[in-house]
């Protein structure tokens, strides 16, 4: 799939209040409704339609869904009833657990779940079938609109849904997500920490609870106390465990979320509790201070009430923290700051964002592994200045974030695994070539490459200038991804994107005749034998005549120089204009020929007779062109082959194209300095 570049340079973080209306119409929902009231019609989602290719991309459904809006499944629908709240989520016939435990963790914090579900919707007198929801990706807020047809089998709703059949907020957040996504399919399988920021636009930090902190229970009371998202799960070690029930009554591979966090004191003892909800409203633990166990007995009923401890099979279950971490792995946190959880002091956190793309054959040089391409990836310099209050070092968090893949996966798209690395910079500006990484080692990286959406580390760095690499593992994969620094204190970000610049020696001149080289003797002999006495070839001649000549070189493998070749070099160097090439201009266009000829062998490594097009770039430098990522791409994708190789008479195209183009901007800015000049003069 096409991957256009997209400009790494900084850009603001987005501001909450600013959602992007993004129906195909351009109308935002308050338009798109009153348009509906207006003509006395309910709203019909054009954008996504009540059909099969909204559910699923790779099967068709496996019962006869039909698609209905709430007041044709009850008589007395409503948005919400008595409130958002966690018990409103329960899963239906769709594997995105890990997006119902990040709506349950969602509804924990009253301002966040505002955001996301505006309150003031309902099926009131100014019903119209539309309702919005706003979720952040990739540095924006999108207001997302549907229609309220939701697709059910036998008068009930197949997903997700709310435990009191008459509300339908949940259902329709679920929608409008799959909406965002492309279908409800593309929803199967996630992680929580995904959904968690698309709600927030927060910072995710994973934990491994076998090997947490010895404060772990004070870092996760301090994120639920800061509004923070908490999800956490079991480990399969094979996709035969996916889903399967443990003794306890816990599910491997299932996301549940964390609601609560609490010490209670039994019989005269403080015991630390931990709540978990499972998303699917039932299935609990059975062990010591589950629903119905007999630590409940020694507990006050004041405290039971304090701790809102029932004894109903609704997925949401206490037990003691000691016992969570004996029997979860993973913990997930999406927190609203950036604030590191192990400090007590909040801070004011600076944010840069970087857009950016991996492009086959140009900017998607894989890792560190692959030296010969690895260089070749985007380069974004980071500048720490401060250090932070009473410390030595520069606190910053990088995290990276793959774009749009789960939209992508009806094309056959998973998620890539990716990461990056952090070196110090060298203290001169442009792309850093491929001999800088070939002889100093990183000085930060991300823990691991992942194929989850975003991958973040948190770091502590002495103040300086580095430089942050993000790669896929594996060369020649293509995405677009989205970078963002969050540092302590101001830090200042660029993309080593070099500008485009021409640096062509002085046009050569030939030499008088009396002057002339053996070499020169042995091409007037062939031009005259070609040519005629004009002394004049034209492109079939010159095709010829190069052919014949480059055969006898001995250190260039090529195939022919094509027909198109050689009528692009009498467009560059015809001065008569009659279409036709003279020996004076052949022999300026010779001492070109040669140069270039020295710089296509200079990085035909394995002297295949081609080039890779990851290094294009040094060799268009070598010639006088600097060119940014945008245009590098460009002529990559109009010269390489499949194997992202360029032949020479690619090579030689190229650079002709860019020397026509070069002379065409020359000329025009030749004449604005004239215009200035004539404006200045009166």
């Amino acid at each position: 799939m096409p991957y256009l570049y997209q400009s790494s340079k900084p850009r603001p973080s987005a501001l909450p209040g600013a959602a992007r209306p993004t129906h195909s119409s351009g109308k935002g929902y308050e338009e798109l409704k009153l348009e509906c009231l207006r003509r006395g019609v309910l709203f019909e989602d054009s954008d996504f339609a009540a059909c099969n290719s909204s559910l699923f991309f790779s099967e068709n459904p496996p019962i006869p869904f039909i698609w209905k809006r709430p007041g044709e499944i009850v008589k007395d629908p409503k948005f919400i009833l008595g409130g958002a709240t966690r018990t409103d989520i329960c899963q239906g016939d769709l594997g995105d657990c890990w997006l119902l435990a990040a709506i349950a963790s969602l509804t924990l914090n009253e301002k966040t779940l505002a955001r996301v579900v505006p309150l003031d919707q309902n099926f009131g007198p100014d019903y119209a079938g539309i309702f919005h929801f706003q979720f952040w990706q990739h540095n924006e807020w999108l207001d997302v609109v549907i229609d309220d047809r939701l697709p059910t089998f036998k008068g009930r709703l197949v997903f997700l849904h709310s435990a009191d059949l008459n509300e339908f907020w949940s259902a329709l957040l679920e929608k409008a997500y799959a909406k965002l996504n492309g279908s409800y399919e593309a929803l199967k399988g996630g992680s929580t920490i995904e959904a968690m920021e698309d709600f927030t636009g927060g910072i995710g930090e994973m934990y491994d609870v076998k090997a947490a902190p010895d404060n772990f229970y004070e870092i996760l009371e301090k994120a639920l106390k800061r509004g923070s998202m908490v999800g956490c799960s079991i480990d399969t070690s094979s996709a035969a465990e996916s889903e399967a029930r443990t003794p306890f009554g816990l599910i491997k591979g299932h996301a549940y979320s964390v609601t609560g966090i609490e010490e209670v004191s039994y019989r005269g003892r403080p015991v630390q509790l931990i709540r978990i909800r499972n998303p699917w409203g039932q299935v609990e633990w059975n062990g010591p201070w589950s629903d119905n166990s007999p630590e409940w007995r020694s507990v006050s009923p004041s405290e039971q009430t304090r701790l809102s401890q029932a004894a109903r099979d609704d997925g949401e279950f206490w037990m003691k923290f000691e016992d969570f971490k004996v029997h979860f792995d993973k913990v997930e946190i999406c927190n609203l700051t950036p604030d590191a959880l192990e400090d007590n002091t909040a801070h004011k956190w600076e944010v840069t964002i970087h857009q950016g793309s991996w492009v086959r054959g140009s900017t998607a040089g894989g890792c560190r592994n692959f030296l010969e391409t690895f260089w070749t990836n985007p380069q974004i310099k980071l500048h720490l200045t401060e250090k932070d209050d009473g410390q030595d070092d520069c606190t910053f968090i990088a995290a990276l974030m793959q774009k749009g893949r789960r939209k992508l996966k009806k094309l056959g798209a998973e998620m890539l695994t990716i990461g990056y690395s952090i070196y110090e910079s060298p203290g001169r500006d442009g792309h850093l070539g491929k001999d800088f990484f070939r002889y100093h080692p990183s000085k930060a990286r991300s823990k691991t490459y992942i194929n989850l959406r975003e991958v973040s580390n948190r770091f502590k760095l002495p103040p300086g200038d580095y430089v942050l690499i993000p790669t896929t593992f594996e060369p020649h994969q293509e995405a677009d991804f989205c970078l963002r620094i969050f540092s302590e204190k101001k830090a200042i970000t660029e993309d080593l994107d070099e500008n485009v610049a021409i640096d062509l020696p002085e046009p050569l001149h030939p030499t008088p005749s009396p002057e002339e080289t053996e070499e020169e003797k042995q091409f007037r002999a062939l031009f005259e034998q070609i040519s005629g006495k004009d002394m004049e070839i034209s492109a079939e001649e010159l095709q010829y005549v190069l052919n014949a000549v480059l055969k006898k070189t001995k250190n260039i493998k090529f195939k022919n120089l094509s027909l198109i070749s050689c009528r692009n070099i009498i467009s560059l160097m015809d001065t008569s204009g009659n279409g036709k090439l003279e020996f004076s201009e052949f022999k300026v266009f010779w001492e070109k020929m040669k140069k270039w000829i020295s710089i296509f062998l200079r990085f035909d490594f394995d002297k295949s007779g081609s080039m890779s097009s990851y290094e294009l770039r040094g060799a268009l430098k070598a010639a006088g062109y600097q060119l940014n990522n945008y245009l590098l791409q460009l002529i990559v994708l109009r010269y390489s082959d499949e194997q992202f190789q360029i032949d020479f008479d690619d090579f030689l195209n190229c650079l002709i194209r860019l020397e026509n183009a070069s002379r065409v901007f020359q000329a025009l800015s030749v004449k604005n300095k004239e215009f200035i000049n004539l404006n200045i003069g009166e």
